[in-house]
């Protein structure tokens, strides 16, 4: 996350979490088994493979998925990341990160 401009680390609901200046990227669940993530297509993340992408009933109505963090490869969790990270970036940290 640290090379994602305005990435800051911080606190949600008393579990670490990512924002992009005060906008919420992912949290951590409280069992720190499972991390949320902001994302706009999580139907096909969860049909590709719905043990390690899925929601709950809480999340049915919020552009985010929940992703259990023992079965999720490294560069899927990257490039989930980085998406949320560009689908809340304003255009002038856009371009920034595009200008590295």
């Amino acid at each position: 996350m640290r090379d994602l401009p305005g990435t800051s680390e911080g606190l949600c609901f008393g579990t670490p979490a990512f924002y992009i200046k005060k906008k919420l990227l992912a949290r951590m669940w409280e069992n720190g088994e499972v991390i949320v993530v902001y994302n706009s297509e999580r139907e096909l993340w969860m049909k590709k493979d719905p043990e390690t992408f899925f929601i709950t009933d809480h999340y049915r109505n919020y552009p985010s998925m929940l992703i259990n963090l023992e079965r999720v490869q490294p560069d899927d969790l990257k490039e989930l990341l980085v998406t949320a990270w560009l689908g809340k970036a304003s255009k002038t940290l856009l371009k920034e990160y595009q200008n590295r």
